[in-house]
């Protein structure tokens, strides 16, 4: 398992594969599994949107940043250390709409 190591550590951290104790695991790698660590994917999974095709709409409309940066492209593979950090931008008209279904929406948003 010395050699192997490396690329088990870098799978477990992307998700690809849940845990980096078993070479079993590497084993079992599909294209699905990259793909659930698609940004749009992602979005669904986290509930920002319910179909894929309008989590797409939402990340090529510049409505979905991840960390400080606006991200545009729907094939983004998030990692999961990143995964905590998906949030909506601070002027999309998206977030202003959960925040008032959520009674969540204060002064100084309403006034934007």
């Amino acid at each position: 398992m010395g050699l192997l190591s490396p690329g088990m550590k870098n799978w477990a951290c992307t998700g690809v594969i849940p845990t980096r104790k078993s070479l079993a695991l590497c084993d079992r790698l599909s294209v699905s599994s990259f793909c659930r660590r698609r940004l749009s994917t992602v979005l669904v999974h986290l509930k920002f949107a319910e179909h894929l095709k309008e989590a797409v709409t939402y990340v090529k409309q510049g409505h979905i940043r991840v960390g400080p940066e606006t991200v545009t492209d729907p094939a983004f593979r998030v990692t999961r250390n990143i995964e905590d950090f998906i949030t909506w931008v601070n002027t999309s008209k998206i977030r202003r709409k959960v925040l008032e279904y959520n009674e969540k929406l204060d002064d100084y948003d309403a006034m934007n």
